[in-house]
């Protein structure tokens, strides 16, 4: 038993030998969005007393460009997300308008959810707003992990003052996430599984996102279809696009 353990504990060490922290973290968001990307997705959030549930698409364009567009129920429907660089903007249906969202609003409940508007649209970046460090080795769905500790950059725009992160070396997948708030209490952890080839990769197809303090509360984001480096015009991801996009 001793040998076997030495054994695995030197193939999870050999996995990805080489590469820093940064390039790994690279290699991760590259994975995730590709030069460009749409999905089709579906959100269920669990509440001790109700359930709801929410279906959506999802337009990427390198790291800058990204846009949400809520496809039901039908008193959601039309709701739009948009992300051009720095700047995030909501379209509401009901009033016709859009809003521009604060900086301060990134850390806030993306539409009830567990998740944070930041979560979904990505303002802030893995790569450039974080200082990143391998932390430890590990195994997860049967699969060599390397754990990552990200700290934000002083200047950086982040909501969290920590991640860390456990990532497969063999498709760059990251099958847990902890997210910590700045005064260093552990707030949100994310547990990816379901790993299924769509769009040409490998993808965690389900993600739940639970709140450590909140018994009964859960988040579950399922990917139902994925399609990686197709063409999009950058106009696309404009204002006058919100109201338009179906």
């Amino acid at each position: 038993m001793k040998f076997l353990s030495l054994f695995i504990m030197l193939i999870i060490s050999s996995a990805g030998l080489g590469q820093t922290a940064l390039e790994i973290i690279k290699k991760v968001d590259e994975m995730q969005r590709g030069e460009s990307s749409y999905t089709e997705m579906k959100i269920t959030t669990e509440r001790p007393r109700w359930t709801r549930v929410m279906e959506m698409n999802a337009w990427s364009k390198g790291d800058k460009l990204a846009l949400v567009l809520i496809t039901s129920p039908a008193k959601d429907k039309g709701t739009v997300m948009l992300k051009r660089d720095k700047e995030v903007w909501n379209w509401i249906p009901n009033i016709e308008r859009s809003i521009k969202l604060p900086p301060s609003m990134m850390m806030q409940s993306w539409m009830g959810t567990d998740f944070t508007n930041d979560d979904l649209v990505r303002q802030s970046s893995i790569v450039e707003d974080y200082s990143h460090k391998i932390t430890g080795d590990t195994i997860i769905e049967g699969r060599n992990c390397k754990k990552l500790t990200l700290i934000p950059n002083e200047t950086a725009p982040v909501v969290w003052g920590q991640i860390n992160t456990w990532i497969d070396v063999e498709d760059y997948l990251q099958l847990k996430v902890e997210f910590y708030d700045e005064d260093g209490y552990l707030v949100n952890v994310m547990n990816s599984s379901n790993i299924k080839e769509m769009g040409g990769r490998m993808m965690a197809t389900r993600m739940e996102m639970i709140p450590v303090e909140k018994d009964g509360h859960k988040t579950i984001l399922e990917t139902r279809e994925a399609k990686f480096d197709i063409p999009i015009e950058e106009g696309f991801f404009s204002t006058q696009n919100m109201r338009k996009v179906k």
